[in-house]
């Protein structure tokens, strides 16, 4: 079992990405992003997203109603939907679910993110949350009749409202039920670099002792991805590869190593 997680990026080469994917033998699940087209969108109407920073140094968007409407427009709409298309013009009977989908993947919402404002220690209250489990009975019926789930956010909490997440972290409730030996994240940049204004600095291969060192290296989305990516270790998983997902063979060139290794 395989799951490629793809980036919300603009830049993401979606056509390659599928094309790579038809040629797998094995099973897999795919869960993607639609960050830049939700940007747009929010920008289109006039409500642009909004950073937060915890006071752990973890950014994420500020999740309100509008925000859930625009993750309902993009992710779980255009960016699912063109997905899917594509996977059925390459031959994959794909089937697209948000999390909220048969409860596909249920969380708990946040009781609060700590963050520092105007020098003041403040608790904002939104609709986000950690995804806690997966319907594996729902995701196991497509697998076991040939068809291939495509998971985005958001997904459904406790009280059976939308929340957002984050994807790296379906991922790892993912992983964890589905016992994938694989996770492959395809991102815009050519992996984990030393620099991240030098794409020529690519490391090649992290062993899993160095993952923590690697996340106090970095911040942002990156810090965030990190830790996911820890996580993932801790729970099972046997080789993460971080690639590029902007090349004419992104899955492709991932199996064969390019990118970086964690194993």
């Amino acid at each position: 079992m395989i799951i490629i997680k793809i980036g919300g990026g603009a830049g993401i080469n979606l056509q390659g990405i599928i094309q790579d994917l038809a040629q797998l033998r094995e099973k897999f699940i795919i869960v993607h992003g639609a960050n830049a087209l939700r940007d747009k969108l929010a920008e289109d109407l006039g409500q642009p997203r909004k950073v937060v920073t915890s006071v752990s140094g973890y950014s994420s968007v500020y999740s309100d109603e509008n925000l859930i409407d625009q993750m309902m427009m993009t992710y779980a709409g255009a960016r699912n939907k063109r997905i899917v298309e594509l996977c059925h013009q390459h031959g994959i009977n794909a089937v697209g679910l948000s999390g909220l989908d048969g409860k596909a993947v249920q969380g708990v919402r946040n009781k609060g993110i700590r963050v520092y404002q105007d020098g003041k220690l403040r608790i904002l209250r939104d609709y986000s949350g950690k995804p806690e489990a997966i319907n594996k009975e729902l995701l196991d019926l497509l697998l076991d009749h040939g068809y291939v789930p495509v998971l985005t956010v958001p997904i459904i909490d406790e009280q059976n409202n939308a929340i957002n997440t984050e994807n790296d972290d379906v991922v790892r409730v993912l992983q964890k039920a589905m016992h994938a030996d694989t996770v492959i994240n395809l991102i815009e940049a050519p992996g984990f670099l030393e620099n991240k204004n030098d794409e020529d600095s690519l490391i090649k291969r992290i062993p899993v002792a160095e993952l923590e060192s690697r996340e106090q290296q970095v911040d942002g989305r990156m810090k965030r991805k990190m830790l996911a990516v820890r996580k993932l270790f801790e729970l099972g998983a046997s080789r993460v590869i971080i690639a590029d997902g902007r090349g004419e063979h992104p899955v492709a060139d991932a199996l064969s190593g390019k990118g970086t290794v964690i194993e």
